[in-house]
């Protein structure tokens, strides 16, 4: 298990120091920004949908390891998901990070790495911050989501 810890560690310090797709989004049509105030994590996250498809995704911001590490890996799982399967990696993901049951439908692949952070409460909001940005791109909300509001 150990083994396995450390491979997940390495996963989130790579995604944190190399994030994926990160940076402005020049062609996106939906955007929203995110606030963690307990940690100070900040940022935006930019998505080009078409025909109800995630064609294109990224962020940009600022935060700690695992907020960034989290954006960069949902960015990844993303891409050419319809907003119906976004939802459903949100809903599947809360569920592993928070340690709650997780719905079947959706596989979280890499996503799984960040599992972990269910045994640190007060960082579930440092991994949740770019899902609820992301939904709250999705439906077009206007002003700063926070990770007070959502969980």
């Amino acid at each position: 298990m150990s083994d396995l810890r450390d491979l997940y560690q390495e996963v989130i310090i790579d995604h944190s120091r190399h994030p994926r797709n990160f940076g402005r989004l020049d062609q996106a049509n939906h955007r929203a920004e995110g606030y963690n105030p307990l940690c100070g994590d900040k940022l935006t996250v930019y998505l080009k949908m078409d025909d109800g498809v995630i064609r294109d995704l990224g962020f940009e911001g600022e935060g700690c390891a695992i907020s960034t590490a989290a954006a960069s890996l949902m960015t990844e799982a993303l891409k050419g998901k319809t907003e119906a399967e976004a939802e459903a990696m949100f809903a599947a993901f809360h569920a592993l990070v928070t340690g709650e049951t997780a719905p079947a439908a959706a596989t979280l692949g890499k996503l799984e790495v960040l599992g972990g952070v269910r045994e640190f409460p007060s960082r579930v909001k440092c991994a949740t911050l770019a899902w609820h940005t992301l939904s709250a791109a999705l439906r077009d909300q206007s002003g700063i989501v926070t990770t007070e509001d959502n969980l």
